[in-house]
């Protein structure tokens, strides 16, 4: 596999942080260039972040004294220096939705931490080990765009990626409706405790956008392609609700689902550790040698010992049983900045480039 020469677009943010520390031995991808507001461009990146470094670790030796660019006016020069870029920033959706086409037709490829392109028929909203064959529809968007290279492919909001992967080899059973309650981490919303006292002994019951993205976007994803868009699948029917916890890492989900097919719990539970997608096939470098991890304890997962599982890119599962209401309900856990953010972005890039779509 060729080295690819890669951009972070919102690089002093809490995702674009992770990405940088993602990135930093990854045997595929070079960090070329970093990319922000007009507020940080010209300044190193250690200078431009400042105190502001919110990860465990330490920020990329090697990124230190890299020059942050402009994000919107330096699209050329990132584009004629990267193979491609991953883009998680900070703007009005319309104001991110043009920057992410800019440097589309700029023929350097996006892939998108964003909600901004997420409704588009023509981008595909990838989870790899669920919908990888959506990559397809790259084509027609190409076509749209005037592009031989550029395209934008978006990942998942990180609120349904807890348990929509558990869900979805069940799909066999004809899954009729799903009841999903998300427990949310602090980081979610760029936050930690320092930055976030007032979370410290709270619960909030109000995500905003939260919910429509967590019923609707399972739906894109479950979705086909016709005639070059992604037409949403119309079952199964999911109904959510969302809350921010006093948890550093680590999305929660309390699952409901009904299926017209019944099945013991142990053949549910064999279809989950079973289960294997295209980047276990491929065995893509960040791709978890096992997806969907069943936790049999009845105390499990936990946020504090499960949400780094196989480098935080694992799902975990636990608490499958029958329900009065619904056919089973089970808790489901994954690390939203590491699977359900920069970690999924860099996985789907790593599929695409495998596939040939990033040359």
């Amino acid at each position: 596999m060729k080295k690819y020469r890669v951009g972070i677009i919102g690089a002093t943010g809490m995702v674009g942080q992770r990405f940088a520390t993602i990135l930093e031995n990854h045997p595929w991808f070079e960090v070329a260039a970093l990319a922000a507001s007009a507020r940080s461009a010209g300044k190193t990146y250690k200078d431009a972040v400042g105190s502001h470094w919110l990860m465990t670790v330490p920020m990329p030796a090697k990124m230190e004294n890299m020059v942050v660019l402009n994000a919107e006016e330096d699209v050329k020069k990132v584009a004629d220096c990267c193979d491609f870029v991953f883009c998680a920033v900070n703007m009005k959706k319309d104001e991110i939705k043009a920057l992410e086409e800019l440097y589309a037709k700029a023929e350097c490829p996006v892939m998108s931490n964003n909600s901004a392109n997420r409704g588009t028929p023509d981008v595909p909203m990838i989870i790899p080990e669920i919908n990888s064959d959506h990559a397809q529809v790259i084509e027609a968007q190409r076509k749209r765009l005037g592009t031989k290279r550029g395209f934008i492919s978006v990942k998942s909001n990180c609120s349904l990626q807890s348990y929509v992967p558990a869900i979805h080899p069940l799909m066999e059973l004809g899954v009729t409706k799903v009841l999903a309650c998300t427990y949310q981490a602090i980081s979610g919303a760029g936050k930690t405790f320092a930055t976030w006292p007032e979370m410290v002994d709270n619960v909030i019951p109000f995500i905003g956008g939260e919910e429509e993205k967590s019923e609707n976007e399972p739906l894109k994803i479950w979705g086909h392609i016709e005639n070059g868009q992604i037409v949403n699948a119309s079952t199964p029917s999911i109904t959510s609700q969302c809350l921010r916890v006093p948890v550093s890492d680590g999305h929660t989900a309390a699952v409901f689902a009904s299926f017209e097919k019944k099945a013991e719990m142990e053949e549910i539970i064999a279809r989950w550790e079973n289960y294997k997608g295209e980047p276990q096939k491929l065995g893509l470098p960040s791709a978890p040698k096992q997806f969907l991890h069943y936790f049999r304890d009845d105390d499990r997962p936990q946020s504090r010992l499960d949400r780094n599982l196989e480098n935080g890119m694992a799902v975990s599962i636990g608490r499958l049983r029958p329900d009065t209401q619904y056919d089973i309900k089970f808790v489901c856990l994954s690390h939203n900045t590491l699977r359900g953010a920069a970690g999924g972005a860099v996985l789907m890039a790593e599929l695409l480039c495998a596939k040939g779509y990033i040359d």
